[in-house]
């Protein structure tokens, strides 16, 4: 794609103009000036003035293209186009200041393609971007974990960054790699500018959060409570919690992805919003290729798409990384709504072909007591709980959207591990859940706004743990928060030594039961001006309620007194007029 940035007119010369006689500085010389920054001559007392005398030269606007060239089976057709080779003849009117390629380093390589770059001539710039394009795009996350790292760096591990191994191409002519917010400038004057390209400052990081009051105090509080907590030595099962947020992804908090890592060669993933490989890349970096080659298993719990949206890049990224390991691939299972089967055929069939990657379970035959499973789906089931050392993977249907789902797996050894999905408080949940060793249950919503939890059929905080504990659940890790609480949720009066609240990129095992709720008040420090904001938007919302039931009080009883006057006169009238109706009849 070419285009022309808009074009630029000359500028009026309104000094020479005036040297000219031209009545500068007067409603008469706006037409003269308009006519003359269109190109056109004017005639002025007789004589004709033209742009060129009174206007600097027009610019017509620098050219700039946008082309995606995937693999190197599409480099001859890009070669050989006769629009891009109109850009290519050195015409000035054509000269293009940029193009952007968004193309692999196999086709960079390629010396048709270096062949094609160098006709643009040395005035053009060329901006790469690829999988070898690696910059920090949002740093807000990164800040948050160096700042919860201080906390308890085994739980909040330090973020890292992903490069791809594919081996840089060098290219005959110069070209820049994209950074995240990078600018190049097409007027007054072509540059490249990175005064926006975002940074990671670490130590800036750490010196904002030692600055808050109270913070390091209840750090080295915690730290010292924590030297006495028994701790398991165990290492799996591990929850790494991807995507804690709801509805859409944050700054702070991408949308629903839990990572389980039931071994060091076996994961699975629980829900997949969009971006939970990016979350994978920058969890894991350069081993990430070998955690995708271990997840054998996705559970999409609904078809709500902040909880499926990142699959099918999952899908190709994991294909991609048993090619680049070298290992055979195999499909994963993919348990799941069956309704999500007519969006993976769209894809397949329109996009790429991506069905040869999962083998698909039905959540609707993991219901306990369902007897009408198909053959093929029993294999898949046995065959899940085989690559997982599984004794049960169950699901259960939950009160959210229709075909909503959590799941319940057990494993050989006796752990036992329930999530929740989207949910309203669900005894189904509850009887599934029973004596979990952990339960992840979503807490969109504070206390305080169960009719809005109603509406959306989601739980509220308090209603989270009381499902909890009504599973007699060892351990309950709150997730799914609206994102109006980006950085922490309101605490609750439920939570006890048994909650836990979900942070992006937080590592959990069984043995860290005993320190979560220990992190608590560092945590409240870190994030005090955020508490007492939600705080006061909380009191805020309490008041205008009370006003509006106030308000409706009155009203009724306002409608009340005025019906009482009205209901005595008519009865005072139907006794005037019962009397009367008797004489008439007597008579």
């Amino acid at each position: 794609m070419g285009r022309n940035i808009h074009p630029k007119k000359g500028k009026f010369l309104a000094a020479k103009a005036q040297e000219m006689g031209l009545p500068v500085g007067t409603p008469a010389i706006l037409p003269i000036i308009t006519a003359l920054k269109n190109g056109e001559s004017v005639t002025f007392e007789g004589k004709e003035l033209s742009p060129e005398e009174l206007c600097t030269p027009a610019d017509p606007g620098p050219v700039f293209i946008v082309l995606e060239c995937p693999h190197e089976g599409f480099v001859d057709a890009v070669c050989e186009n006769e629009t891009f080779r109109r850009y290519q003849e050195g015409v000035p009117e054509n000269q293009v200041a940029l193009v952007i390629h968004m193309t692999p380093e196999s086709v960079l390589r390629d010396s048709r393609y270096q062949q094609w770059l160098e006709r643009f001539g040395p005035g053009t710039q060329h901006l790469v971007l690829n999988e070898n394009s690696s910059a920090v795009h949002n740093p807000r996350s990164y800040k948050i974990q160096t700042q919860l790292n201080l906390i308890h760096p085994e739980i909040f591990p330090l973020l890292t960054t992903y490069q791809s191994k594919e081996e840089e191409a060098v290219c005959s002519v110069p070209i820049v790699r994209g950074e995240c917010l990078l600018k190049y400038h097409f007027r007054p004057q072509q540059e490249w500018q990175r005064d926006a390209v975002t940074v990671c400052d670490h130590d800036a990081f750490v010196s904002e959060a030692l600055d808050l009051p109270d913070f390091q105090t209840r750090v080295k509080e915690c730290k010292e409570s924590l030297s006495v907590v028994p701790g398991n030595a165990c290492p799996y099962p591990e929850v790494v919690f991807l995507g804690t947020g709801s509805a859409i992804p944050m700054k702070i908090r991408n949308v629903s992805s839990t990572l389980v890592n039931t071994s060091s060669t076996r994961s699975l993933l629980l829900d997949c919003g969009e971006g939970t490989f990016g979350q994978l890349c920058r969890h894991y970096g350069e081993q990430v290729d070998q955690v995708l080659c271990n997840i054998v298993a996705v559970f999409v719990s609904h078809m709500h798409t902040d909880h499926h949206s990142g699959l099918l890049n999952i899908l190709m990224q994991r294909r991609r990384a048993f090619a680049a390991l070298g290992q055979t691939f195999s499909p994963l299972f993919l348990v799941a709504p069956e309704q999500i089967m007519p969006w993976l055929h769209e894809y397949h069939n329109h996009c790429e072909e991506i069905l040869g990657d999962i083998k698909m379970i039905a959540s609707q035959s993991l219901v306990k007591g369902c007897e009408n499973t198909k053959p093929k789906a029993k294999w898949f089931v046995s065959s899940l709980l085989e690559s997982y050392d599984l004794a049960e993977f169950q699901t259960c249907e939950v009160q959210h959207c229709k075909n909503a789902f959590a799941c319940s797996m057990i494993h050989k050894s006796g752990w036992k591990v329930v999530y929740s999905g989207d949910t309203m408080p669900c005894m189904a949940l509850v009887q599934m859940g029973k004596n979990a060793n952990l339960l992840i249950h979503e807490a969109t919503l504070e206390d305080g706004m169960e009719k809005e939890a109603i509406e959306k059929t989601h739980s509220t905080t308090s209603q989270a743990i009381q499902t909890g504990m009504k599973m007699n659940a060892e351990f309950i890790m709150l997730n799914h928060f609206s994102q109006r609480y980006a950085k922490i949720p309101l605490f609750s009066e439920d939570f006890s030594e048994k909650v836990g609240i979900a942070f992006d990129h937080m590592r959990v095992r069984f043995g860290d039961f005993p320190t979560i709720p220990k992190l608590i008040p560092p945590l409240k420090a870190l994030f005090a001006d955020d508490i007492v904001e939600m705080e006061e938007r909380k009191e805020k919302r309490e008041m205008r309620l009370l006003k509006e039931a106030a308000l409706f009080l009155d009203k009724l009883a306002g409608g009340e007194n005025k019906e009482a006057p009205c209901q005595k006169r008519k009865q005072a009238k139907n006794h005037q007029e019962l009397p009367n109706k008797k004489l008439k009849t007597l008579n």
